[in-house]
């Protein structure tokens, strides 16, 4: 199968032929139909988190079962599915608690040294990305790293609630706990952070301010529910802020991975108020703030993949794409094929797209 592989960090991804395996117990074939393009995959091509290479690379993703292994009662071939990072064991006291982002059992689900890898090239292992690698025409993963959806959903939109969607709206919903009437401000208005956007909306908050550097950008949040705009260029995004929520927000979210922003979210607070980091901030990077804020009971939090129990919370995802509630549509700025990723990444450095998804032929 053709897949976009990664062979040195910092570096581009190239298109080569890798061997997948049959699907072995509890394991399922799958046929990918449409794969976003998420920073989490950029901050591993760019060095700032580390990865054993070579790796076929992806993880936001949505496709078809083809084949299933022994023992798998919940899938089907023919089932459309949507596939999350977040596998899980089901067995360690996080996962039987309901914190099934944090499950640090994962290696129970993957294949030992010993087995067959999943995926391969030659005589060598291929390594796995996350446990899925959707950059390429197939997924070999445990049934744990997939819901089923229903046939009416789009995949190119079905993809993006496997990560930026479900990050979004969790840590607003879950991580978070936004309640009716609060006052909202979510930095960065990519992908991740127009889904928190759309949870603040949902969620019933009076007002939610959108920050980001391009004005482009800001209208399309206010499209999907922000009630205020700040181009952090132009202004002082912390005193705005003050400024529109009488006195600082009762909720903020970092959606970009970036020390200073994530130490900007914190100083918007009110007194009581909560930050949540939801980017990914590179390894090395501290955030630094002052120990007497926190005598106003300010909180600063971090979020795994919104919190989230993707099987419960995906299917209503998509429920509320179908009903109209939650715009995917818009989500996607650019359909490209996979020979032309580097591209798509391209279009991401530059911050001008909310999501580029890869669509796959039948």
């Amino acid at each position: 199968m053709k897949a976009a592989v990664l062979r040195e960090a910092p570096g581009s991804l190239q298109i080569e032929d890798v061997s997948i395996s049959k699907p072995g117990p509890r394991e399922v074939l799958i046929r990918t139909r449409a794969a976003g393009l998420c920073h989490s995959d950029l901050h591993f091509m760019e060095g700032l988190y580390p990865h054993p290479l070579p790796a076929v690379l992806g993880h936001e993703s949505a496709g078809v079962v083809e084949q299933v292994g022994d023992q798998v009662t919940y899938l089907k071939p023919g089932d459309h599915v949507i596939t999350c990072l977040s596998v899980y064991c089901g067995n360690c006291e996080d996962c039987l608690t309901g914190h099934l982002s944090l499950c640090l059992n994962k290696a129970d689900t993957a294949r030992t040294p010993e087995q067959e890898p999943r995926l391969a090239q030659g005589d060598g292992p291929m390594g796995q990305f996350l446990h899925l690698s959707s950059f390429a025409e197939q997924m070999l993963v445990h049934e744990n790293a997939v819901v089923k959806i229903t046939e009416e959903m789009p995949f190119d939109r079905a993809a993006l609630i496997g990560c930026g969607v479900t990050t979004g709206l969790g840590a607003v919903f879950h991580t978070a706990g936004v309640e009716p009437g609060s006052d909202v401000v979510v930095v960065g208005c990519g992908g991740i952070g127009l889904a928190a956007i759309q949870g603040a909306r949902i969620a019933g908050a009076q007002r939610i301010v959108a920050v980001d550097l391009i004005d482009s950008k800001i209208e399309l949040a206010k499209s999907m529910g922000a009630t205020h705009g700040i181009n952090g260029k132009q202004e002082d995004p912390v005193a705005a802020v003050k400024e529109i929520t009488h006195g600082g927000a009762h909720y903020t979210f970092e959606a970009i991975g970036n020390k200073t922003a994530a130490e900007q979210c914190f100083h918007m607070l009110r007194p009581g108020g909560t930050a949540t980091i939801i980017g990914m901030i590179p390894v090395g990077q501290s955030v630094e703030l002052p120990g007497h804020a926190f005598l106003q009971e300010r909180r600063i939090q971090g979020s795994m993949m919104g919190s989230n129990r993707f099987r419960v919370d995906m299917p209503r995802f998509v429920d509320f794409y179908l009903q109209g509630r939650l715009n995917l549509d818009d989500l996607v700025s650019k359909r490209i094929s996979l020979e032309q990723i580097n591209e798509g990444f391209a279009d991401m450095k530059k911050g001008e797209v909310a999501r580029s998804v890869i669509v796959f032929g039948d």
